[in-house]
């Protein structure tokens, strides 16, 4: 018996050949995202808003044990906390903003489909073949210079 079988030493105890989840399956298995992936400009500022925040919470709880202990930390972990607090919601509106402006930059694909594609064309040849059968007139503004008169 070899080790694709099932038996190996990879193998555990009443697991089939692909180990968890059943026959044939492999450890790793690709699944469609059900989103698609955020602009990395968008992603920057989450990552950073998120750490910011999270830093704010730890502080913030800091601060309130502190407190509760009567600690003189307190009061200058609790000044630190407002302003962590005032910089983490700069954060989060700096992501609302950078995927607003994202959107507008980018957001809209605007592609011809193969119908507008043909009437355009169609169009241009319509026109193309209107202006190459036109007759210049006699009487327009130009036609007082002389050089714009049908010969």
């Amino acid at each position: 018996m070899s080790s694709d079988e099932g038996g190996g030493a990879g193998a555990g105890a009443g697991l089939g050949a692909g180990g968890v989840g059943g026959a044939g399956r492999g450890l790793w298995v690709e699944e469609p995202a059900r989103r698609r992936r955020m602009p990395d400009s968008v992603r920057t500022s989450a990552v950073r808003a998120v750490l910011i925040v999270a830093v704010t919470l730890t502080q913030a709880t800091i601060t309130f044990f502190l407190t509760l202990t009567g600690s003189w930390l307190a009061l200058p972990m609790g000044l630190g906390a407002i302003a962590g607090t005032i910089v983490a919601t700069w954060g989060v509106l700096d992501v609302w903003i950078t995927r607003q402006t994202w959107n507008q930059r980018y957001g809209v694909h605007s592609e011809p489909s193969s119908t507008a594609r043909g009437r355009r064309r169609e169009a241009r040849r319509a026109a193309r073949k209107a202006a190459a059968g036109r007759i210049p007139r006699e009487d327009g503004p130009l036609a007082a210079s002389g050089r714009y008169s049908a010969r």
